[in-house]
């Protein structure tokens, strides 16, 4: 699945954003004590990884990662290595894949198994893209609970993660909304992008605090300050979404899993920005 172009798309079809809502005000790391353990989503290294995996999965896991979030790249969610394999491989860089980004409509069943295999615990929708009606997505809910019904003969779930789209009013209705209320509970569980929450000028926490233990999972990428256009993020700390707050809610409110995640970085390359974005969540560890 090529999410470069599905992001395009969403670029070319979002217009001029307003003003951010208050929860995006000056980060701060103030060292408060949030999680233990948070994750990187291997889309992140998308320009460098095919070159040598597992050599740059290991320099990420020396900045501080401890769990990884892979895609269904040209490699596999694997890398072009068997699961055990990987998970071996995993284990010897002090690194757990906690879930993946797939191709979920094709051949679920076997990538769940695979998935459980390595005690990985979600497999995921990436990107659904807009929709012409509300009945697409009460449709893509339907299916999301056959899904989740796949995953759990797996011993895993289902997950759907949002960009801003989602978010944006439909037939009078809120397609993210719909999704949540039509899908089972014990079957489907959310992906939040904190980023794209924000973007669509959507308090993160009032959809954490509605839909308390669905969003298990979130990705963590800060957004350049006073940016009207939606492709704006920077490295963490250095945006105007204030994590330090906005994490410790997260965790309040049962979300068990923090992955960062970069989708735009300057000339110093995606390493350096994942070495600092690491170093800020360290400040934001227990």
């Amino acid at each position: 699945m090529d999410r470069r172009k599905f992001i395009t798309r969403t670029a070319q079809a979002t217009a001029l954003l307003a003003v951010l809502p208050n929860i995006a005000c000056a980060s701060t790391t103030n060292g408060s004590g949030i999680f233990n353990e948070f994750g990187i989503q291997l889309w992140t290294l998308r320009d460098i990884i095919y070159a040598n995996p597992q050599k740059t999965i290991a320099e990420v896991g020396k900045m501080g990662f401890t769990q990884i979030e892979s895609f269904e790249g040209e490699k596999g969610i694997f890398w072009g290595m068997k699961p055990a394999e990987f998970k071996s491989f995993l284990d010897g860089e002090g690194l757990k894949l906690i879930s993946s980004h797939c191709n979920w409509q094709i051949d679920l069943a076997r990538k769940a198994d695979e998935v459980a295999s390595v005690g990985g615990k979600y497999l995921m929708c990436p990107w659904l893209g807009p929709q012409k009606s509300i009945d697409d997505f009460k449709s893509y809910a339907d299916k999301f609970n056959k899904a989740g019904e796949i995953c759990k003969k797996a011993g895993i779930k289902f997950a759907y993660h949002n960009h801003d789209y989602s978010f944006k009013e439909l037939d009078g209705q809120i397609p993210q909304q719909v999704m949540m209320d039509l899908t089972d509970a014990n079957l489907v569980d959310f992906e939040m992008d904190m980023y794209w929450v924000v973007t669509a000028g959507i308090n993160p926490i009032e959809y954490m605090t509605k839909y308390k233990n669905r969003f298990q999972l979130c990705h963590i990428k800060d957004r350049i300050k006073d940016a009207k256009e939606p492709f704006a993020s920077c490295t963490l700390g250095e945006g105007s979404i204030d994590y330090a707050k906005i994490l410790k809610e997260a965790k309040a409110l049962n979300m068990k899993y923090f992955i960062y995640e970069q989708e735009k970085y300057d000339d110093k390359g995606v390493l350096f920005d994942a070495e600092q974005s690491a170093a800020y969540l360290k400040k934001l560890k227990k």
